[in-house]
């Protein structure tokens, strides 16, 4: 089977990368069928040969993640959803609902303490002026 995917080449730390046409079952770095484009990710720079890259896929040519990538970015494939990519945005999504539930539940439970501490408070201060009403006051001639 034909894969499409990419060479390294380049100096250490410096890498790019070609992408080629080769066996399935060849070494990543080994004698590729045939050069079909070029990729530097430092600058993201990508120039692709859409004739002999058309080819390869009309032959049946499986590209890799990177290179599907590539050529949906250079407009050569349709984007593909894949089932990986639905089951993780609905993931994140629950895990944004859940967030925010729970946020909404601190945010009422703390609302709630307040209102309880501020009806407490009010008790007291109402406590304090019926004792102070109920209790007679010393007056200096009592004294």
């Amino acid at each position: 089977m034909i894969t499409l995917r990419l060479k390294r080449f380049g100096k250490k730390r410096e890498t790019s990368f070609r992408i080629v046409a080769c066996n399935s079952t060849s070494r990543r770095d080994g004698r590729p069928l045939e050069e079909l484009g070029f990729y530097n990710p430092r600058t993201d720079e990508t120039r692709l040969n859409t004739d002999g890259l058309r080819r390869r896929l009309d032959q049946g040519a499986q590209p890799s993640d990177t290179v599907r990538m590539l050529l949906e970015k250079g407009g050569l494939l349709t984007k593909k959803v894949r089932p990986a990519e639905i089951v993780g945005k609905a993931r994140q999504a629950a895990a944004r609902e859940a967030e925010a539930r729970a946020a909404a539940k601190a945010a009422a439970e703390a609302a709630a303490a307040e209102a309880a501490a501020a009806a407490e408070a009010a008790a007291a201060a109402e406590a304090a002026t019926a004792e102070a009403a109920t209790t007679p006051e010393k007056t200096a001639a009592d004294a």
